[in-house]
């Protein structure tokens, strides 16, 4: 199990909000019920083996690109835990307190 947070950029679309290629990108996730989620300001943390979360992040990727974008920054940042099971849940409490 592993959590894994992604930023899915578009660049040179022509305006400075993204809000329209952010929904394209969720949306993504909505196809896909198995893969948990959780929606921060500036990013989507996934939970999931790796083997299911690579083809979503690819996906994740690929839409802006299917609404026209000519170029796409994704940064993916992988917590792979081999020595206990890793959670959205379990990382946010170890540092609530």
């Amino acid at each position: 199990m592993a959590v894994v947070e992604v930023t899915v950029v578009p660049l040179g679309t022509g305006g400075p909000s993204l809000s329209a290629y952010v929904k394209g990108v969720l949306s993504v996730l909505e196809r896909h019920p198995e893969v948990k989620a959780l929606v921060g300001p500036n990013g989507t943390a996934l939970e999931g083996g790796l083997d299911e979360l690579w083809p979503v992040i690819r996906e994740m990727h690929e839409a802006p690109f299917a609404v026209g974008v000519q170029r796409v920054l994704t940064l993916v940042n992988v917590d792979d835990r081999r020595d206990k099971a890793v959670t959205l849940e379990g990382k946010v409490a170890a540092v609530a307190g």
